[in-house]
């Protein structure tokens, strides 16, 4: 069993498993440019996690998580989301702010007040960004979602996800109103200009691929 995980060790094994290492291999060029980060550095750092157990590892396939590794990932990104869940519900900071102050508590927080959070927000399933909060024992939700850029004209389409990454962007879609629960009528697409025409709460609004990266949602479920 390997000892407690340092925060380092904590970002990497959260890093692989958001980049699909739970199921597959991840290439270290790709965790790498994940934690930005130079690719001698994490080579070094993979073979220690695989010499604690944490991860499977070898050179030419990459990285994937074990049982224990992918224990450890959800732990952290559990606390993540609930952070992040308590700062928009709870101090009411906006949502564009909370990632980074969430990459920052996650590793301070004790199995305690985790289950505190937990049990003050009621459990929740959801950050504020619509991602799915491993449960205690550590289930995570599957959902097969699509990028808004994928579907086309006459698609009603139901946002669940949206990439927490760039505040800039995550305020921009707030003002659109392209957040988590809205529904957005896909109106028209120009493939040679890439512009998506949409309809999200009753207004127009017009993107392009790019302005739609990072959102990512399903078609709206017709009644009956």
């Amino acid at each position: 069993m390997p000892d407690q995980p340092s925060q380092a060790v904590q970002d990497y094994l959260k890093a692989i498993h958001q980049l699909g290492g739970g199921d597959d291999f991840v290439p270290p060029a790709k965790i790498a440019a994940a934690l930005v980060v130079k690719a001698p550095s994490v080579t070094g750092m993979l073979k220690r996690l695989a010499d604690a157990g944490w991860i499977d590892y070898t050179p030419k396939s990459g990285a994937r998580l074990t049982p224990t590794g992918l224990s450890e990932a959800l732990r952290v990104i559990r606390r993540h989301r609930l952070v992040e869940l308590f700062l928009t519900q709870v101090l009411k900071l906006d949502w564009s702010e909370v990632d980074a102050e969430a990459e920052a508590l996650e590793h301070a927080i004790s199995p305690r007040l985790e289950q505190a959070l937990a049990d003050y927000l009621g459990e929740p399933l959801e950050d504020p960004h619509g991602h799915p909060i491993p449960s205690s024992t550590g289930e995570l939700r599957r959902r097969e979602l699509l990028r808004l850029s994928e579907f086309r004209e006459g698609a009603r389409v139901v946002i669940r996800e949206a990439q927490d990454d760039n505040p800039a962007r995550l305020r921009h879609w707030s003002d659109l109103g392209l957040t988590p629960g809205a529904t957005v009528h896909i109106l028209h697409y120009q493939p040679l200009d890439d512009l998506f025409e949409v309809e999200v709460g009753g207004r127009l609004v017009r993107l392009g691929s790019e302005g739609l990266t990072g959102l990512r949602g399903e078609l709206e479920a017709v009644a009956g």
